[in-house]
């Protein structure tokens, strides 16, 4: 007789020789198959739970439905484990029915990762840190993921230029630090520094370059599944020399276990129209002085009433208004497609994601494409698994077309659209685009046509993108770990742009430009790490140390020929050589690092911890080269401690901890920042070299940053109601600055240490379940906050000195000390001074009654919001989500020139108040001869009025300064999951379908139809201008997700 025994999974059939067996082997070994349905508490199955036989490696997961069956041996204890549940255990029995598992939001908030992709106990943190889910950036479904953080984060401010697809984001944590520097955050994906570069390389207000987009926008949505933000610089101190701006943590997807397949198939089809459109009037037509004129640029012209008139090509017609903003801009249309595959295999976790992103954009002609690839996989192996390793290849392929041009120029589309007189058709100039002579089609010689501009002024840049890293990990023993990790940021960038011969541009000739840029940074490390409770009695300990070497290279070329010998035939060959302009680019840093932590903490309620970083910056002389970076932080938690002593809190006050922080960090300089450099040139056809305008110190060193900040967090009503408040102060010295110099010296500007910027805030974050029942639950967040900046010297000596962050002409945004940073200087409405006339404070006008410019600058405004605020809430209803944003920006100041030239055009709203131009007298005084005032009692037309606030390049300024407060409806959406017995038939594990709405409505605004948000530029700390930037837009987005 043979023994047949069936082997769990593969139906292996084996043999034995019969012979005698002790009746308790065979007990033990004697398997039962034992199945059963998980639910969460309102009775919904719950898919991917895990089934473990405790002591072994046999286990499954739970399917669509929430059901699993798994052979056991008999008398097993079985483990059920879920993410934000609490784990359970149970006799194993042939049927163990519905199982209900308990929501644990202890372990939803418990863990989160901080500096070098360390997990903490997020209790155990002396610091304030917010982390934002994969799904929650999912939803937003912005082309940049930068402006998914938007009203989402305190003390986070996203800064937009607006300029098309592939425009770039500014983000700014706790305001400014930094009169020279960037100001954003280190953005590190995974444990490896990526680099996020934003905007246009020069940011010349009248002339630009282009907005190249910023390198956060590479990163697909989907594959992240958390985010978290590093506000202050006791949370960031790791990071030392790069983390003067704070940090934002990217953790991306694993794989993991799922019922199924694995597989995640999303696609999503969005339209794009216009949000906010500046505000015109339809009732007079061209001219001046109401007067008609085909050849004119100006609106000043007469009303519009239907009558016949000679166009600007000699035909006649019935004058018209026409809607050239609308009929210019198309509806632009997005279509994103992207697949992934999650899964387990054995001890190897599997993750891969293809997407494609093709935006077409609702500006006529400018596009962008993007693919991202990603591969991912970790594996533990070894003796009790001690090893593991993890690696990823992410590669980024975008394509642009038609990036739009900014400034006020020529070629800024939207300066021509914005101010064309509404009786001239802009659609007349769509076809043909040249006429018999081979000369752009248009109405006069200034300006261009937009069109043209798509089809023979065309731009072109493609990036390849590579980001790599790996990391290999030992745990030494079960409380301590030593891991080395690898990392690679590379990508190459190339540019194309063609001027065809015959538009106002160039004068008329054609032009040929092409580069390209290649970078890289190269980031190798090692960490060991311990973490041990209850070392002696109730202390334990936590420490690491590691170090990391950073190498960062880039060069680049641009070479250009302005003016072409045979028109249209773009060859650098093509041209004389004293055309031919060649700009080269080289840059090439390192910095070492060594860095730790040590921290204690007694029986799990007070933490107390301390963190170090050196650095040796390759930037800096061989004597400032070492920085050190220390920082100290400590936690109590109140509630812990009561309940650890055998108190109670009171039923309704779940949870206290007050947190207390110092720390100090750096703000690195760039390359070649400390001796005199000599640009190589040629006059005819003879090598020079060009000493440099600003004069170096070898003694300068990088800006330094100390760090203040408090906090506590509370939670109330067994975590239904929580509270989460920080209070900070930060002071960044020695602030790396170009002092002007006597141009006898050979020099315009020497670089120096100087300066003290101080910002001050507070942050504050409610979140409250306020509802929750069986089938309903609303989920809402507040978050708020307010910073304060003070210039507390630049120059030691020297109140009151103004360093310039950027402008134009009379305008000027300067960081003041003794003042703010950020401060909008420009001309003032000139008005009686003496203050003991009874016309004090009056404007003095001209004697033809009209305002006057001061011939000073002055303090109009200020860049920086006085408070930022965003209103999250998320509602489900069984199979049913729905949330929306709000948010706002209240106070700071932003100058309008788009306001300033559709004003002095004519063509803005506000120039013909309810369809009528009668003259006006400005109220003021006129001073006389003898030096008395008289009230003005002369009127003017409102031509001659805003060409008067409009003279010279910044008018007077103090007319075109407006409050930059906005409130509005950003996002709202809604989805609908199918239920698991719809699909149990099917293939399909997971459907879900959803609508979103991007810039529902806003609810206050102050510019005129002109989006605050819409900065000229966002590479520059002088955001509080805007120019002619494309209108926002608004977005409707449908979404399907399939899971098998």
């Amino acid at each position: 007789m043979f023994l047949l025994l069936v082997v769990s999974g593969w139906g292996t059939v084996w043999a034995a020789p019969e012979k005698s067996v002790d009746a308790s082997i065979l007990q033990q070994s004697a398997k039962i198959t034992t199945q059963g349905t998980v639910v969460d508490a309102q009775g919904e199955p719950l898919i991917g739970v895990s089934i473990l036989e405790v002591g072994t490696t046999n286990g499954t997961i739970t399917d669509i439905d929430g059901k699993f069956t798994l052979q056991v041996t008999s008398g097993a204890t079985l483990e059920l484990s879920y993410i934000g549940y609490k784990t359970q255990q149970l006799k194993a029995v042939s049927d163990l029915g519905t199982i209900q598992m308990s929501d644990d939001t202890e372990v939803l908030q418990e863990v989160v990762v901080t500096a070098l992709g360390i997990k903490r106990e997020k209790k155990a943190l002396g610091y304030a840190m917010q982390e934002v889910k994969g799904e929650s950036l999912v939803e937003a479904r912005e082309t940049n993921l930068a402006n998914a953080l938007s009203g989402k984060i305190s003390g986070v401010q996203i800064i937009r230029s607006s300029n098309g697809p592939g425009g770039s984001s500014k983000i700014q944590l706790r305001g400014a630090n930094s009169v020279t520097g960037t100001n954003q955050p280190l953005i590190v994906v995974d444990g490896v520094p990526m680099d996020n570069f934003t905007g246009a390389s020069n940011n010349d207000i009248d002339n630009p370059s282009m907005d190249m987009g910023n390198g956060l926008s590479d990163i697909n949505p989907e594959d992240i599944e958390s985010m978290s933000v590093l506000k202050g610089a006791s949370a960031a101190a790791l990071y030392g020399s790069r983390a003067g701006n704070g940090v934002i943590l990217i953790t991306t997807k694993k794989g993991k276990e799922n019922p199924g397949l694995g597989v995640t198939i999303s696609a999503s089809v969005s339209a794009e129209t216009l949000f906010m459109l500046p505000k015109r009037q339809t009732s007079f037509g061209q001219g001046e002085n109401g007067v008609y004129d085909a050849t004119n640029g100006n609106s000043w012209g007469p009303a519009i009433t239907g009558q016949e008139y000679t166009k600007w090509d000699g035909s006649t017609g019935i004058m018209q208004a026409y809607d050239n903003v609308r009929n210019y801009f198309d509806t632009g249309i997005n279509f994103t497609e992207s697949i992934s595959f999650s899964q387990m295999f054995g001890k190897t976790a599997i993750y891969t994601s293809l997407n494609r992103m093709d935006d077409a954009s609702k500006i006529p002609g400018s596009e962008l494409h993007r693919t991202n690839l990603t591969l991912r996989a970790s594996s533990s192996f070894g003796k009790d698994d001690r090893w593991s390793v993890d690696a990823k290849v992410q590669y980024i392929n975008s394509l642009a077309n038609n990036r739009p041009q900014g400034g006020s120029r020529d070629a800024n589309a939207f300066y021509t659209v914005f101010n064309l007189p509404t009786t001239i058709d802009i659609r007349d100039f769509s076809s043909p685009l040249k006429d018999e002579y081979g000369n752009m089609t248009w109405w006069n010689r200034s300006g261009v046509n937009p069109y043209w501009l798509k089809e023979y002024n065309p731009n072109k840049d493609s990036r390849n993108r590579f980001l790599m890293n790996g990391s290999l990990k030992y745990k030494i023993t079960e409380w301590l770990d030593a891991e080395i990790r690898a990392g690679s940021d590379m990508y190459f960038t190339e540019r194309d742009d063609k001027l065809y011969a015959g538009s106002t541009i160039n004068n008329g000739d054609s032009r040929y430009t092409m580069g390209e840029q290649k970078f890289y940074e190269n980031n190798f490390s090692f960490l060991i790490s311990g973490h041990k409770d209850h070392i002696l009695g109730n202390w334990g300990g936590n420490f690491s140390f590691g170090g990391n070497l950073m190498e960062r290279k880039s060069t680049g070329v641009e070479v250009s020929m302005g003016k072409l010998t045979a028109p249209d035939l773009f060859s650098l060959n093509n041209g004389p050589k004293d055309q031919l302009g060649i700009t080269e680019f080289y840059s090439h840093k390192k910095i070492n690092s060594l860095y730790g932590t040590l921290g204690i903490n007694y029986d799990g309620w007070a933490f107390l911890d301390a963190t170090f970083r050196n650095d040796w910056s390759s930037a800096l002389s061989k004597k400032n080269r070492s920085f050190f970076y220390p920082s100290v932080s400590v936690s109590w938690v109140v509630s812990d401690m009561v309940n650890k002593i055998g108190k109670t809190m009171p039923e309704w006050f779940t949870y206290a901890k007050v947190r207390a922080s110092f720390a100090q960090v750096g703000n690195d300089m760039d390359p070649y920042q400390l001796y005199d450099t000599y640009t190589i040139s040629s006059i005819g056809g003879q090598p020079t070299a060009d000493q440099g305008k600003i004069k170096y110190d070898a003694d300068v060193r990088s800006e330094l940053i100390t760090s203040w900040e408090v906090g506590t967090e509370l939670k109330f009503f067994n975590n239904r109601f929580g509270i989460d408040f920080a209070w900070y102060k930060t002071n960044a010295k020695r602030q790396l600055m170009n002092i002007p110099m006597n141009n006898l010296s050979g020099y315009e500007s020497m670089k120096i240490n100087a300066g003290n910027i101080q910002n001050t805030g507070i942050e504050l974050m409610l979140n409250a379940r306020p509802v929750e029942t069986k089938d309903f639950s609303w989920d809402t967040q507040l978050n708020i906050s307010r910073n304060k900046s003070k210039i507390i010297e630049l120059l030691p000596g020297q109140p009151g000195m103004r360093y310039s962050l950027g402008g134009s002409d009379a305008l000027q945004i300067y960081a003041v000390a003794g003042g703010v940073y950020g401060e909008i200087w420009g001309t003032k409405y000139q008005r009686v001074e003496d203050v003991n006339s009874p016309y004090y404070g009056q404007l003095l006008l001209s004697d033809s009654g009209l305002p006057q410019a001061t011939s000073e600058r002055y303090k109009i405004g200020e860049q920086q919001p006085d408070m930022m605020a965003g209103w999250t809430n998320s509602f489900t209803y069984k199979n049913f989500g729905f949330s929306f944003l709000i948010d706002g920006r209240f106070g700071g100041d932003i100058f309008s020139f788009t306001n300033l030239e559709l004003q002095s055009s004519g063509i803005a709203e506000v120039t013909a108040p309810g369809g009528k131009r009668d003259d006006i007298v400005v109220p003021g005084v006129i001073r006389q001869s003898d030096g008395s005032y008289a009230q003005n009692q002369t009127p003017v037309s409102l031509q001659k009025y805003y060409q008067a606030l409009g003279t010279g390049r910044a008018g007077i300024s103090e007319a075109y300064i407006y409050d930059a407060t906005n409130i509005r409806l950003r996002n709202v959406s809604l989805t609908y999951s199918f239920p698991s017995s719809l699909l149990k038939k099917t293939p399909i594990q997971r459907l879900k379908l959803g609508v979103s709405v991007n810039n529902v409505w806003m609810i206050k605004s102050n510019l005129n139809g002109i989006d605050p948000e819409s900065v000229y530029a966002t590479s520059t700390n002088a955001t509080g201008m805007e120019n002619a930037s494309a209108p926002t837009s608004r977005t409707y987005l449908f979404n399907v997700t399939l899971g098998f």
